[in-house]
């Protein structure tokens, strides 16, 4: 059991206790207080469980379960004013006739009776050996059970443990499903390519068959047809499969009565309009034996449990590495798409619902409003935010009809069709994603009209397709996304007029670093950004911001919410990003979502540090922001006055690159870089080979130092030339041999400044030598340290370009730089290098705002301090320990520590500081105010 997930349990428990224990109403109540009980376990009931599942009861009756976990949990729910022990028994004679009627498979492991007052649970697995194939149902009456009052429910909530281990088992299922799935397609893909059958014509090949296994297990074609026309109408040796399914094809694209005599088999298909099967393949499919057994082999599977967004996992499987790294392509998770949805929209809708769900009036208004929404992804890949919003607003808008008029009195199928394809819009660039995209919205479709049959008995028929969704191809960052405006429907609720604004652009943008753009893709950002200093640097996402913020210009109501990965919010591009946003089109943000790591269970995808962010132009009526203690697991939310640019609650303050310190500091600059290719730099062991053929060369040796060196403690050094005489290096053999060789390697370069300094090839490129003791800070760092690891060297020691050096720094500049203030300033400004530190000068040391006020003995305390953990230190090191050992924070000495604790006190006195910050992100808040005030005294 996880610990520290059951803490959190326990407080979600007794905040539910608090809301629900006065409550009493059965019929107004009892679905919001699942959905909330389902909370505790940080569970949305929407993915595992519905409410009114249909089913017969005994005598042919119907009955509705209030709330059915197919496999796993009823839940049978009555007033608070039945509450005898004949209630009870008579609440569960009820519920074991609804599971008779439940299919064996479907039938539930727990039943638990409720009435707001106390919970029953029943374990029915364990109390019946032949559960689930009971054949008396008089013998599941006499089931023993566990009673809780709901004021002992945060104290006995163990009882509950079968929920939190349900959805984990759900969970894994489906991950492993998807899995198996994409793995069965992709195994068509390589017999495919074996054949060298490639390009588009593969890509749409694999799309129309796997729409056609998704028909004949989800009912869009009768059981198994597709299956079956494959196994009878094509030879075994499958020479003729390629012209099968060219065949079927053009079936599909053709309405019944245009067809012709094309056989029995091939005329019982359904048209299947909306473009699928309209364009014609190039190249016949090749006819192989391995292609028909993979097909059948991948026919086998039960498609009908997968979620439409195994087309995201598809294209995934389809794309080579190249390919996926040039299109920045992501697989986009479930769990990550409604981390931007629910803040940014459903979590108010539902909110919304709830308060109007008893008043029939204002739940008709409320329907409008849902089938008005109108939703753009300017980079849909395949679809998969589409189709997960499409997907949760039918969900809501079946349970506002179930509100409005009730499951029993809906008759007519056409008064559910509300939320409706063609209010999601999509622009993609490349068209087979764009055709997935599409498709997985009818499937989509398809799976939300199979839910009205189970709920209300009526569904819509899916095919022919009465309807699209407006997904196009074209460089988002090159269109004009006004030009997508909704256009006029052709009738129907919560119709559209041209011209209208989008309700929410949402979406994951590619992850495209600004280090690996291509020069076209570098060319569109700096466009976008009026080609003003500093934009080449920003991240290709940073594209789709500015487009979203231009939009709201025009459109001040529409809100935007995107994934992104998280170095946007930090270093050198937040000013021009963010100042950018902020100061020419004023936007706000409404809610973030900090660091968190994004994997996802596709083949090929790796693991990337993402942010989410949502923002518009109106003041939110609340701000919400998630923090992550634990980057891979859950976020805590709370709720914030405001969150600036580095996703904490602070001023909107925007750090910008400077050239000097903000506060009377030393200057802080890079060590030296030889560009010299290597030839002037030895490990201990080739120095000493060196040495022992030439020993003339040991005074010219220094030690060499950059970041790894430095924080793991291991040795290297350096031949330092640059003072000597020409024709004394001549007479030392081996020496002039590396003084030549640097000087081919850099008139080899294709560098002109590099040739330049074949002029002097004892020279570095940067020549940082400090005369006396210096400052060593490494530039790149484990985000895992509790603080960079930074030190003293003497000056016979050379630092390399990977490390800053401050001269002349004191001992209160060193306590300052190694202090928990300055390491909040540094998580929160810095850039990353995935997700470990990249210190900067012109960023973090030029703009951290210093004590200057602070006095002498303050300044004494703090040298006090940092002598003492040097000298804690010191021992550690003389008893091997290296820097990267000592500050492993599952291994860092109490004593260590203990002298860090001592000295963040004394820095923290310097600012004033008399009480500790409640958290890190509040500490930072403080630093921003700070310096905003340093800035605004700058312009003064």
């Amino acid at each position: 059991m996880n610990t520290l997930a059951w803490d959190t349990y326990r407080q979600n428990a007794t905040a539910f206790v608090h809301e629900w224990a006065a409550e009493r109403d059965e019929k107004g109540e009892a679905h919001s207080y699942w959905d909330a009980f389902l909370k505790i376990f940080n569970l949305e009931r929407r993915r595992f469980a519905r409410h009114e599942g249909r089913v017969k009861r005994e005598g042919n009756r119907q009955g509705f379960i209030d709330l059915i976990w197919k496999g796993k949990m009823l839940v049978e729910h009555k007033s608070a004013h039945l509450d005898k022990p004949e209630d009870f028994e008579k609440t569960f004679r009820q519920a074991m006739e609804y599971v008779a009627g439940l299919p064996p498979a479907e039938r539930p492991l727990r039943v638990v009776l409720c009435n707001f007052k106390r919970f029953r649970i029943y374990d029915l697995a364990s109390a019946f050996p032949d559960f689930p194939s009971f054949k008396n149902l008089e013998s599941l009456r006499a089931a023993p059970f566990v009673e809780i009052a709901i004021a002992e429910l945060p104290q006995r909530l163990a009882e509950f443990a079968f929920i939190p281990e349900f959805a984990g088992e759900l969970i894994v299922a489906e991950e492993k499903a998807n899995f198996d799935a994409v793995a069965r397609i992709a195994s068509i893909h390589t017999v495919l390519t074996s054949a060298h059958y490639t390009g588009h014509d593969l890509e749409l090949l694999l799309v129309r068959m796997l729409f056609c296994m998704f028909a004949e297990d989800t009912g869009i074609f009768e059981p198994k047809q597709f299956s079956k026309y494959i196994l009878k109408s094509t030879l075994e040796n499958g020479s003729d499969i390629g012209e099968a399914l060219l065949e079927l094809f053009d079936v599909l694209n053709t309405p019944v009565r245009r067809r012709g005599d094309v056989g029995a088999a091939l005329m019982q298909f359904p048209y299947v309009n909306g473009g699928l099967f309209a364009e014609k393949l190039t190249k016949t499919p090749p006819g192989s034996m391995g292609l028909r057994n993979a097909l059948e082999t991948c026919a086998m599977f039960d498609w009908a449990g997968i979620s439409p967004e195994i087309f995201g996992s598809l294209f995934q499987a389809v794309l080579n590495d190249t390919e996926r790294r040039a299109l920045g392509a992501h697989y986009t998770s479930d769990t990550n798409i409604r981390r931007l949805i629910d803040p940014l929209f459903l979590d108010d809708l539902w909110a919304e619902f709830q308060a109007v769900r008893t008043d029939k009036k204002k739940l008709e208004i409320f329907r409008r409003k849902l089938g008005s929404l109108r939703f753009l992804d300017p980079a849909c890949g395949c679809g998969n935010f589409l189709v997960v919003t499409y997907r949760e607003l039918r969900l809501l808008d079946m349970e506002v009809v179930k509100a409005a008029q009730g499951i029993q009195y809906v008759t007519d199928a056409s008064l559910l069709a509300n939320v409706r394809l063609e209010q999601f819009h999509g622009l993609e660039i490349k068209p087979v994603s764009a055709l997935i995209a599409q498709v997985a919205l009818y499937l989509a479709e398809h799976q939300a009209n199979r839910a009205l049959l189970h709920t209300f008995g009526v569904t819509i028929p899916s095919i022919p397709l009465r309807e699209s969704p407006h997904i196009l191809t074209g460089n988002a960052l090159q269109t004009d996304w006004s030009s997508l405006s909704p256009l006029p429907f052709g009738g129907g609720a919560g119709g559209g007029v041209k011209g209208e604004t989008f309700s929410y652009i949402i979406g994951n943008p590619p992850f495209i670093g600004s280090k690996v753009m291509d020069d076209g893709q570098r060319g569109e950002i700096k466009t976008l950004f009026g080609n003003a200093s500093g934009s080449g640097t920003l991240d290709y996402v940073s594209g789709w911001y500015v487009k979203a913020a231009a939009y709201l210009d025009s459109s001040a109501e529409t809100k935007v919410a995107f994934v992104s990965t998280n170095s946007i919010t930090q270093g050198e591009q937040v000013g021009m990003l963010w100042g950018t946003l902020l100061e020419k089109h004023g936007i706000t943000i409404y809610f973030a979502h900090q660091t968190f790591k994004w994997t996802n269970e596709a083949p090929g995808v790796a693991a990337v540090y993402c942010i989410i962010v949502g923002f518009g132009k109106t003041k939110p009526a609340r701000r919400w922001l998630f923090e992550y203690a634990d980057i891979k697991g859950e976020p805590v939310v709370s709720e914030v006055k405001n969150i600036n640019p580095y996703l904490v609650e602070a001023g909107d303050v925007v750090v910008r690159s400077r050239q000097k310190p903000i506060c009377q500091v030393p200057e802080i600059g890079i060590g030296n870089k030889p560009i010299d290719g290597g030839h002037y730099l030895f490990t201990t062991e080739e120095r000493d080979d060196f040495l022992k053929k030439e020993p003339l060369a040991k005074k010219y040796f220094r030690r060499w130092i950059g970041s790894d060196e430095f924080i793991n403690g291991w040795e290297r050094w350096c031949l330092w030339l640059g003072e000597e005489d020409l024709e004394v290096l001549k007479g030392i053999p081996l020496i002039w041999e590396r003084v030549e060789a640097v000087k081919r390697t850099r008139l080899e370069s294709k560098s002109a400044p590099t040739q330049k300094l074949a002029e002097k090839p004892t020279r570095f490129h940067v020549e940082n030598m400090p005369k006396g003791n210096y400052l060593v800070v490494p530039k790149v760092s484990s985000e895992r340290r509790p603080y960079i690891p930074i030190g003293f060297e003497e000056p016979t020691t050379l630092s390399s370009d990977l490390v800053f050096i401050i001269p002349n720094a004191t001992l209160f500049l060193f306590g300052m730089l190694h202090s928990e203030m300055h390491m909040a300033w540094v998580r929160y400004v810095c850039g990353r290098l995935e997700s470990r530190y990249r210190y900067s000068k012109d960023i973090v040391y030029n703009n951290f705002p210093f004590p200057m006020q602070a006095t002498p003995a303050q300044k004494s305390a703090v040298e006090a301090a940092a002598q003492q953990m040097l000298d804690v230190r010191a021992v550690h090191q003389a008893a091997g320990k290296n820097l990267a050992q000592l500050y492993d924070p599952t291994k860092m000495p109490t004593d260590l520590l203990a002298a860090h604790v001592a000295l963040d006190r004394a820095v923290d006195a310097c600012y004033g500081i008399k009480k500790a910050f409640a958290s890190e992100a509040k500490r930072v808040a403080w630093l921003f105010g700070l310096y905003g005030e340093l800035v605004g005294n700058e312009r003064k």
